[in-house]
């Protein structure tokens, strides 16, 4: 099945230094460094690099920076047809800085990624009727609310914001962290049995599945009537950036690819836990071979 991924493409810059400031401070950092990331364009970038067909939906501006993320896209296999180049605006970009623990604090301009519209997910929908569509929360909503209309829609709802019923009926999963699940239903996962009950509010308003992503303590999944608490494998992380966008990428990608979801959850999370211990965003998203060998027995 292919898949069509609707959201932002971003030009991230990367500040390293000890710990973040308090409000009001300078702080000395240490490393910089500039690549190409937004969700969306994670996203579909993992998923392209895994091997899938995928199709990016999004827009950047007419600059340099638009340039790097095309490019970027191409380079992992994802098709940008259906990318649109948006004249006299600038690409999308983030201020990224990370701690010396690997935890990062993330701002971003959006850009580019405030044009795409309803009306080039309706597009996508036209040229591909059978695909899977994934969509985020960087993009305007009237945009991401379209996937609804689609065969299988997945939503990874971030930023964190509240969403309509309407939408969370259509979809057949949402795939929300911890901060993101507190924000939609009132109630933060901290265990076992708050995550039940915050996927309990999603299902009851319609959404087929909830996945929650609960860092490295794993993620944990139900349907309602099926539920799983998949573990992290145990890496020494340097860099948490696009972690979850790889994780959201790899399981769209294996739900599509036919396998179910036990499995599928299993390589997501090993997708996930093999991109913390690489620097950057879209450069840390494994390829299918590596994924192989460090998936073992899950393959």
């Amino acid at each position: 099945m292919s898949i069509c991924v609707v959201g932002s493409a971003n030009l991230d810059f990367v500040f390293r230094a000890d710990r973040f400031p308090a409000a009001g401070e300078t702080v000395l950092g240490g490393d910089f460094a500039s690549f190409p990331g937004g969700k969306g364009a994670n996203q579909a970038v993992a998923i392209g690099k895994l091997g899938g067909e995928v199709h990016f939906v999004g827009c950047v501006g007419d600059d340099r920076f638009g340039d790097v993320l095309i490019d970027s896209l191409r380079a992992a296999g994802v098709d940008t047809a259906l990318l649109r180049r948006v004249e006299g605006v600038a690409s999308g970009c983030a201020g990224i800085v990370l701690d010396k623990t690997g935890q990062n604090r993330i701002i971003v301009a959006p850009g580019a990624n405030l044009h795409v519209s309803a009306e080039q997910v309706q597009s996508a929908l036209a040229a591909f009727p059978d695909a899977a569509f994934l969509a985020q929360l960087e993009i305007p909503l009237e945009a991401a609310s379209e996937i609804g209309h689609s065969q299988r829609a997945y939503l990874n709802p971030a930023p964190a914001a509240p969403l309509p019923d309407s939408l969370l009926s259509q979809l057949f999963a949402i795939t929300p962290n911890e901060t993101e699940t507190e924000v939609l239903t009132g109630i933060r996962p901290d265990d076992l049995d708050s995550s039940r009950a915050a996927a309990k509010v999603l299902l009851e308003k319609g959404a087929k599945n909830v996945v929650i992503t609960l860092g490295e303590n794993g993620c944990f999944w139900t349907s309602g009537k099926q539920e799983l608490l998949v573990p992290s494998p145990k890496v020494k992380a340097i860099d948490t950036v696009a972690a979850g966008d790889c994780f959201t990428g790899a399981l769209v990608y294996f739900l599509s690819d036919g396998r179910d979801w036990e499995n599928s959850l299993n390589l997501a999370a090993h997708a996930a836990a093999l991109s913390v211990t690489r620097e950057g965003a879209q450069a840390s998203m494994p390829t299918r071979d590596e994924l192989r060998a460090f998936a073992g027995a899950f393959w």
